[in-house]
């Protein structure tokens, strides 16, 4: 049985025979079709793009490695000294200060000159010697990760992750509706065929999808605290109103304006955290970042723990580490001029919400179970890009000749009140899925409009 219904071949070994049930196979097919030709190409960006950053601390060190391995020494210079250094090499106003990971890596101190964007500094701890100046966050590792958010592209493309986000929802849904056995044996856990075959390919589409579509719907939803819209809302709601913090964890001291994502890398958890103000004492001069530092330490902050450092009379030292060990992390706010914690919180302090929410993201990029996460991660990366390219074979096989080879529509399109109510449910919980919804129906009744009249149903 062929069927050429809007110039597309119905594939032949998954089509329902009943009336009612062909129907619905065929609108499902359709949407199938639209949120696919809409997200895969997305889809493989984010899969490569993610797939690279799993494995960014090790790509930095390695292609970075003239500025970032050092041999270690007996001692370590103080970090009044490297910053000096820092600013010799780069003059401007220092204004972080990074603690090396490792006794092998460098120490890097940010930097904002007079003009222009910030700059980082990579400096020997054992020597002093400055070992490169860049612009900050320009890494190979940095690079991938704004690529993977569409964060090179500006605030508006960023979008484009929630919409992703809601249609690869529903391109898992109506995949596992599609792939459903519904008594054939082929195409459900093997693939028949050969490469020269579209059953071939549409055998490894569904074999694929149905093995990876768990991860999808997980990466998804753990990646869309960094949308524009609905990841902000969910970030402000997870916050509570105690400016950001987690409830309970404010102390009574003057908050700032400025947010800790704004001056330090930090969970996302926290990213809209206000950062607290110190109050300086009549005639009290302000404790140096070595005294800053040791403090730190003391209080057995991670190691890799970054430093925002304090640049007005009212400003904080603000320690934060991240590292794969969620319990590990940690934010501290010091009094420059007590030297005393103003707000002392970790992981165990975060709300229920905010724990979940931090230990989806640390798995999301590979950090929670160590390799074995980085390689699950990776095959499911690898799987997300095959079933892409497999779809677009599967596509390109079965179009007829200068068609786009949309699926048919349904002879009754009343199967189609159903599957419209669905998606304007996951069009409520995704927003912006929801408005790209209503305009791909609306080029979807121009599409039909526009297609050669004429053509017989297709008989099941």
């Amino acid at each position: 049985m062929t069927d050429l219904t809007n110039g597309a071949a119905a594939p032949q070994s998954a089509t329902p025979a009943s009336g009612g049930v062909a129907n619905l196979y065929r609108a499902v097919w359709r949407w199938h079709f639209y949120a696919g030709l809409l997200v895969l190409p997305f889809m493989i960006s984010l899969a490569v793009t993610g797939a690279i950053y799993l494995y960014h601390n090790e790509i930095d060190r390695w292609f970075h490695a003239d500025f970032m391995q050092v041999t270690p020494g007996d001692q370590a210079l103080p970090p009044t000294e490297l910053v000096a250094a820092a600013l010799s090499a780069q003059p401007g106003t220092a204004v972080k200060y990074t603690d090396p990971a490792r006794d092998d890596l460098s120490t890097q101190i940010t930097i904002q000159p007079e003009t222009g964007p910030r700059m980082a500094a990579y400096v020997n701890q054992y020597n002093g010697e400055v070992l490169e100046v860049r612009e900050d966050r320009t890494t190979i590792g940095w690079t991938v990760r704004l690529l993977h958010s569409f964060r090179l592209l500006g605030a508006t493309p960023r979008m484009i992750i929630e919409i992703v986000a809601g249609w690869s929802i529903l391109l898992v849904a109506t995949g596992i509706w599609l792939w459903w056995p519904r008594g054939q044996k082929g195409g459900v856990v093997s693939v028949r065929g050969t490469p020269r075959r579209r059953v071939f390919w549409r055998d490894l589409h569904a074999v694929t999808g149905i093995g990876i579509g768990g991860f999808i719907v997980f990466l998804t939803l753990t990646g869309l605290p960094w949308s524009s819209v609905l990841g902000a809302k969910v970030n402000q709601w997870a916050n509570g109103h105690n400016f950001g913090y987690p409830a309970g964890l404010r102390i009574d001291v003057p908050m700032s304006d400025e947010h800790l994502d704004h001056v330090a890398k930090t969970s996302w958890t926290l990213e809209q955290a206000q950062i607290p103000e110190a109050t300086q004492p009549h005639g009290a001069a302000p404790i140096s970042i070595d005294a800053a530092v040791e403090t730190f330490d003391r209080l057995g902050m991670h190691r890799g723990y970054s430093v925002a450092l304090p640049t007005k009379p009212s400003g904080v030292y603000s320690a934060s580490v991240y590292p794969d060990d969620l319990d590990q992390q940690r934010v501290v706010h010091l009094d420059q001029y007590s030297n005393e914690p103003l707000i002392d919180m970790s992981y165990a302090d975060y709300g229920p919400l905010g724990r979940g929410l931090e230990w989806g993201i640390g798995t999301h990029m590979g950090q929670t179970f160590g390799v074995v996460n980085q390689i699950v991660l990776l095959i499911a990366c690898a799987g997300i890009v095959l079933l892409s390219v497999s779809a677009g074979v599967m596509w390109w096989k079965r179009r007829p000749s200068g068609s786009l080879g949309v699926p048919p529509l349904p002879a009754d399109r009343r199967v189609f009140i159903g599957l419209f109510a669905l998606l304007a449910i996951g069009g409520v919980l995704f927003p912006l899925t929801g408005l790209s919804l209503v305009v791909m129906i609306g080029l979807d009744l121009i599409w039909q409009r526009l297609s050669t009249p004429g053509r017989s149903a297709p008989q099941a």
